[in-house]
């Protein structure tokens, strides 16, 4: 059937915030409610759009717009976070009410705005147009459930310098370094401490709230939320391939902003042994520093294992010297790769992650066990449910300076791949992969939330 004579059942725009780490889980819900037959638009930026390898429609019949966000041209560059939410909300909020308007009149209208939760402005847009909006979260329901305590001012900050324990509904006991990182290290980073804190300043507005976790993953948290919400988990969003199956070929996001090396890295993968390799990756957006990295591949040298470790080309000065050529026989360095398809390779057996949730989801719904090495925002928090409700890894403890030393890595490698704690966490990796799976699977809980989502738009 050609496209133009599909009936379909609603009409979504699907607004991420433009990068990679929250493009990619709002592209792949975008996928899944293509395939439950809702006509969908992502949008993104003008430059995200000219930036991106890949293409996001690449699997399932979904229309591509832009709007801009004031730099069309050059991207945001070394533009500050608050300089840039400005611009974005003055310049989008204009171009995104043109968007609506022309899809409006070219006889589609839109039905319903899917915005991303760091950005609040489009559900005002979305109001104007008299269209319902939806909130998408692409954190989890534990962090999110901490930055709304501290918006309702029910988690004073700072933090009282005695305080040891933070007590949250819905959450285990916390104690301040497991807190995000603009929250226990207050006034760090206060551009992304507004815009996480502000993510709730109008929610109470929106006609839906939807979280890329699944229930069973934060069972309490998600029941305590959905108490004054109306909360949705809809996730794992990522790649069909990797969980039910349903999308035929779906076994990418679609999207990249960075340039990947896939066959090098499976090539290598497949000429290693089941469970030998540490798969070493901070994702698209963290930072180590100089010595951090350098204690890092002294860790990587010492262990037993065979490693693949990615360096984004922006962070390749910081490899020390010589390390890569020492190393050829059990190590790979490259820019990129494709995570999802690494992490499902049977050669991996830990994976040693900034705790991003995009990552943590992703090893999480692949079975992999984690080393967690967070960095800032919610990574922390993240590491606290890995190694102490999961209970699917280990967090490499830092010294007084912040730094996780070689043979701190070397040990948590070998627990994790060799030791007794190791066999524990596979156990509990294979369970959770296992839930992740009926969750988006026809009639598990993710599954029934999408569905619901879509019957009361097209009422």
């Amino acid at each position: 059937m050609e496209k133009g004579q599909i009936a379909y059942k609603a009409h979504c725009l699907v607004l991420p915030f433009p990068c990679q780490g929250h493009i990619n889980p709002m592209l792949q819900f975008s996928k899944v409610l293509a395939h439950k037959g809702v006509k969908v638009t992502l949008v993104t930026t003008r430059y995200i759009h000219k930036t991106m390898y890949g293409s996001a429609s690449s699997c399932i019949a979904l229309d591509l717009e832009t709007i801009s966000d004031g730099y069309d041209e050059t991207g945001k560059g070394e533009t500050s976070i608050d300089a840039y939410l400005e611009s974005f909300w003055k310049v989008g909020s204009k171009t995104l009410a043109e968007l609506l308007e022309k899809l409006s009149s070219s006889g589609s209208p839109v039905d319903c705005v899917i915005y991303d939760a760091f950005m609040t402005w489009p559900l005002d847009i979305a109001r104007k147009f008299g269209i319902a909006g939806a909130v998408f979260f692409t954190q989890s329901c534990a962090v999110e459930n901490i930055y709304y305590h501290i918006h309702e001012g029910l988690l004073k900050l700072p933090l009282a310098d005695d305080q040891s324990r933070i007590l949250l509904p819905g959450l285990p006991p916390l104690e301040p370094l497991d807190l995000p990182s603009f929250v226990y290290d207050f006034g760090s980073y206060p551009g992304f401490y507004q815009a996480s804190v502000g993510q709730f300043s109008n929610v109470d507005k929106a006609d839906w709230i939807l979280f890329n976790t699944f229930y069973e993953l934060e069972e309490q948290v998600v029941d305590w939320l959905a108490k004054f919400w109306p909360l949705r988990t809809v996730g794992p969003t990522i790649p069909s391939k990797y969980l039910d199956e349903r999308l035929e070929d779906d076994k990418e996001y679609g999207v990249n902003l960075f340039k990947s090396d896939n066959d090098a890295c499976i090539k290598w993968l497949n000429e290693r042994p089941k469970g030998s390799v540490a798969y070493v990756s901070f994702g698209s957006f963290a930072e180590l520093g100089v010595e951090q990295m350098e204690e890092l591949a002294r860790g990587l040298r010492r262990s037993k294992s065979n490693f693949l470790w990615v360096v984004r080309a922006s962070e390749a000065a910081k490899v020390p010297e010589g390390f890569v050529e020492e190393t050829l026989e059990k190590g790979l360095v490259v820019s990129w790769c494709p995570q999802m398809e690494v992490l499902a390779h049977e050669a991996v057996g830990c994976f040693v992650t900034h705790c991003g949730w995009n990552s943590t989801l992703e090893a999480l719904s692949l079975g992999v066990p984690m080393l967690a090495m967070p960095q800032w925002t919610d990574q922390r928090t993240n590491a606290k449910f890995i190694m102490d409700v999961w209970k699917i890894g280990l967090t490499a403890p830092s010294d007084e300076k912040g730094l996780v030393r070689p043979e701190v890595v070397e040990h948590c490698i070998s627990e994790i791949m060799e030791g007794e704690r190791g066999k524990e966490m596979k156990i509990n990796a294979l369970k959770w992969k296992e839930l992740a799976k009926k969750a988006v699977d026809e009639g598990g809980s993710s599954d029934k939330n999408i569905d619901e989502f879509i019957s009361k738009l097209v009422q």
